[in-house]
């Protein structure tokens, strides 16, 4: 078994992990909201619906991203993550100015109701914190071991879930203690504006890669450090980098001694290609080579 395909078996076991917890707490935090009818339990079902959503979106991205390049997609399938993102943050707009909007809406009544049962949301709530810290440690492994980005994006995003989670436990914990049920909506109007916060910058990212952005500064100043550097190279020019899902593709040119050799130039360039994968493994790599 290659490396590569112990990194797309460890990134399909990151995607069905997400799948299946975000199912789970689906089930449970529907129940939970039935039993309080708490706007701050109705965000946190909601985000976990996204996440199914997205769950759902990113495994089918990482399945089809793995795929081989082929005779109609020459550099890979990798651009499926991106579309798949951006597919996703419209969609998380859209809950969160619904829930913000209930939030608000709530807010102003003039008494707004406390919720009930606040015990079984406080254990649903409970519930959803250890399960999503379970998950997060595992995709973190998994995207430490193959440097995948769309399962590191997805931790980073379950992440940010534990906040509207701990937020509703205060809420209901408040309401259940002192009668406070002004404490949930709020909740709930703070966890749709982090929603929308990290719907756009999902959006920013995917629309960046599909319009072939240059990658980020550090990253292109590092593989001019490698260039400038390398032995036999005597300069470059028109480096060219973009980001498709969790791949970067690097497009250079070095320019050689014109009176060595074709073999000796073929050399220069190759290693200089595996320095630059050794600094950047994802990276999808193309030199020109060019006489002094």
């Amino acid at each position: 078994m290659t490396s590569r395909d112990i990194d797309d078996r460890l990134n399909l076991s990151a995607g069905v992990a997400s799948v299946s917890v975000a199912l789970i707490l689906i089930a449970a935090k529907l129940w939970a909201l039935f039993q309080t009818g708490a706007l701050s339990v109705a965000a946190t079902l909601a985000d976990s619906a996204l996440d199914l959503a997205m769950s759902l979106g990113a495994l089918a991205a990482i399945t089809y991203a793995a795929r081989p390049a082929d005779d109609d997609h020459a550099f890979g399938h990798s651009a499926a993550e991106d579309l798949a993102a951006l597919g996703q943050c419209l969609f998380i707009l859209a809950s969160a100015a619904l829930i913000g909007g209930a939030g608000a809406q709530r807010l102003a009544h003039p008494a707004p109701a406390a919720p009930m049962s606040e015990g079984a949301g406080i254990a649903v709530m409970g519930l959803s914190i250890v399960l999503t810290l379970a998950l997060v440690a595992w995709q973190r492994h998994v995207a430490r071991a193959t440097g995948n980005r769309v399962v590191a994006a997805d931790s980073l995003h379950y992440l940010g879930d534990l906040i509207p989670a701990i937020g509703a436990i205060g809420a209901l914990w408040a309401s259940q203690r002192f009668g406070l049920g002004w404490i949930d909506p709020v909740v709930a109007i703070g966890a749709a504006l982090l929603m929308a916060r990290g719907a756009l910058r999902i959006g920013r990212d995917a629309w960046d890669a599909l319009m072939d952005r240059a990658v980020d500064a550090e990253t292109v100043a590092g593989i001019e450090a490698i260039a400038r550097d390398f032995p036999g190279v005597h300069g470059h020019h028109d480096l060219r980098t973009r980001r498709s899902g969790g791949r970067v593709f690097v497009n250079l040119h070095i320019e050689l001694d014109g009176a060595q050799s074709l073999t000796q130039a073929h050399d220069i360039g190759a290693a200089l290609k595996r320095a630059i994968l050794n600094r950047y493994p994802r990276a999808d790599v193309i030199i020109h080579k060019d006489p002094v």
